[in-house]
């Protein structure tokens, strides 16, 4: 027997669902374009979220930076564009999230990336950042998110900044974890639906 044959206004429908969605958007003064797909955060446009971390950081030509989830890039190939002289560095879980990073980078002419599949740091080894960024999702525990930062801890060189954006219920625990960790709290902008904090590295430099 065959299989089950769709009308073609079904088959149209699915074919236009499988093409890439194509944006694009103004970040910091950078013009970049976006490949997305049905499944990744936010396929459409760029997340509120995303937005206002991306407004709130300080970022240095030379700084060597961590996007971790990039999703399809869009923190992540900023970084690269407003920090040429450094490395960024996108991880994600999700291996279609990093085949769109790839793409993204490409597409944009960003070389200064690399991008590869890690859950959380476990692929990173222990490369120093400058600058580690993260949209944190609202449905995670608050373990791994203590996992995120310990780990980001140990690689982030003395002075180093990390900044994180969330729902802006998560704000007060934010502060709690940033001070156990990182030993210093900023919340440098809170919103009706997010909050963007930072910590700086206080560790000596390895030896």
């Amino acid at each position: 027997m065959s299989g089950v044959e769709l009308p073609p206004s079904s088959r149209a429908y699915l074919e236009k669902l499988r093409r890439d969605l194509v944006f694009s958007e103004t970040i910091r003064g950078e013009q970049l374009t976006f490949h997305t797909t049905w499944g990744l955060f936010s396929p459409k446009g760029l997340d509120q979220g995303s937005r206002l971390l991306l407004d709130q950081l300080e970022v240095h030509p030379d700084d060597d930076t961590l996007d971790l989830g990039c999703g399809y890039g869009p923190l992540g190939l900023t970084l690269a564009r407003l920090a040429p002289r450094g490395t960024s560095l996108l991880v994600d879980k999700d291996f279609v999230a990093i085949e769109y990073s790839r793409k993204n980078a490409e597409l944009n002419g960003i070389r200064n990336v690399e991008v590869f599949l890690s859950n959380g740091f476990d692929q990173v080894g222990m490369r120093q950042f400058d600058l580690v960024v993260s949209n944190l999702p609202a449905k995670t525990g608050k373990e791994l998110y203590y996992l995120y930062f310990y780990d980001a801890l140990i690689r982030m060189k003395p002075g180093a900044r990390i900044y994180v954006v969330t729902i802006t219920g998560l704000r007060k625990f934010i502060q709690k974890a940033f001070l156990e960790v990182f030993g210093n709290y900023n919340k440098i902008k809170q919103g009706r639906t997010y909050t963007v904090a930072m910590a700086t590295s206080t560790l000596p430099p390895a030896t």
